[in-house]
């Protein structure tokens, strides 16, 4: 079995009486890229902030690395690395000066602050950039440093809050592919994020949260097959409403979804469905394969939550 990094039993947290995480269990193993997924307010950022030490446990049990986050802070922290939602880099000195400055909170030596900042500019594309004050980078290079900087301490555990929220294609595209060489060289990450192409490319395994409760777990893969089968047919919903689409559908294996005035049938047979359904079809119709944003919309609804 491989070994835990973290494990959380019937974790739970209260703001003044509010749950924001109710009574939930989870366990990351090492080397393991680990998702949290949900709509604002479902819970993942507080779990994360439980994980960091920012905010303090109201009950149930939660360790890192073994150790028990209520009591073993220091030990924890020398071995995490943490790049925030909001970027909160030093304006006012240049990219090297931030990292070497982050590096003081870890005692590491001057030289050896220095050796690993040049090697993580280089790893993050930045050593053209490391004389520069932080105003006049892009946001993508912004993200890039606070990636940088979370791994000064070379951290065994790496939490990412939304590491790539604003970003162009390229810089994502960029981001993902250095946290996927982290992960090889047996890093161990934890991600929250609203990108769920994102979840599905790096995520080796995921929950989804609403309501400060996890909703299901599972591999990206094995989630989108569970709830959403293998394709999905978007119809124009019929005037008469969806009944007697879903009756020409009797004889195939599907699930279906009413939002506004789409009905979305989730299916393995695609072909089958869209033959049975054809005068439906017509007014209207577009076949994909399914997505964990499928999966995200069904679980948790497709309203607005701000």
């Amino acid at each position: 079995m491989p070994e835990v990094i973290i494990e959380a039993s019937a974790l739970h947290k209260e703001y003044s009486g509010f749950p924001a995480v109710k009574g939930i269990d989870f366990a990351v193993a090492k080397g393991e890229c680990f998702g949290f997924l949900g709509p604002n307010g479902a819970g993942k950022t507080t779990t994360m902030n439980m994980v960091q030490g920012y905010s303090p446990i109201t009950s149930g049990t939660l360790t890192v690395f073994g150790m028990d986050r209520r009591k073993d802070h220091r030990n924890i922290n020398a071995r995490l690395g943490v790049v925030p939602q909001e970027n909160n880099l030093d304006p006012d000195i240049t990219v090297l000066e931030n990292l070497l400055i982050y590096a003081r909170y870890f005692d590491i030596p001057k030289s050896v602050a220095r050796e690993r900042a040049a090697s993580l500019l280089d790893f993050m594309s930045l050593t053209d950039k490391k004389d520069e004050r932080i105003p006049k980078l892009s946001g993508g290079m912004k993200r890039r440093l606070m990636v940088a900087r979370a791994l000064i301490n070379e951290p065994e555990l790496i939490i990412l809050d939304e590491p790539t929220t604003g970003l162009d294609p390229q810089a994502r595209h960029m981001i993902w592919q250095r946290l996927g060489e982290l992960k090889s060289s047996g890093r161990t990450l934890v991600l929250t994020t609203h990108y769920m192409e994102e979840a599905e490319h790096l995520c080796d395994r995921l929950v989804i949260m609403d309501g400060g409760k996890i909703l299901t777990e599972g591999t990206p893969r094995k989630l989108i097959k569970k709830y959403v089968k293998g394709s999905v047919v978007e119809l124009a919903m019929p005037e008469s409403g969806p009944a007697r689409v879903l009756e020409c559908l009797k004889g195939i294996e599907f699930e279906h979804e009413v939002s506004g005035s789409v009905l979305y049938i989730y299916t393995e047979d695609a072909a089958t469905a869209l033959d049975k359904a054809a005068c439906f079809a017509a007014s209207g119709f577009r076949h994909r394969q399914a997505t964990l944003e499928d999966v995200f919309l069904k679980l948790t609804g497709r309203e607005l939550r701000e």
